[in-house]
């Protein structure tokens, strides 16, 4: 069985705090998905985005 919630929401918050307290049950987290916009911002972080003053010269740099 597998839970999924919120984390911005409290009240979800709370009642997970409150499973694990209860020691009955192994709670594995699963790691997240990082959205489209995520995978860009760390795209444009690490350098491996270029810029073009132009079209033409975005396709030069392609080769078309």
């Amino acid at each position: 069985m597998t839970i999924s919630y919120d984390g911005r929401n409290k009240l979800a918050r709370s009642v997970v705090d409150f499973i694990r307290s209860l020691d009955v049950f192994t709670i594995t987290e699963q790691p997240t998905t990082k959205s489209s916009y995520r995978l860009s911002q760390e795209d444009i972080r690490a350098g491996r985005v270029e810029t073009f003053a132009s079209s033409d010269e975005m396709f030069q740099s392609l080769g078309i």
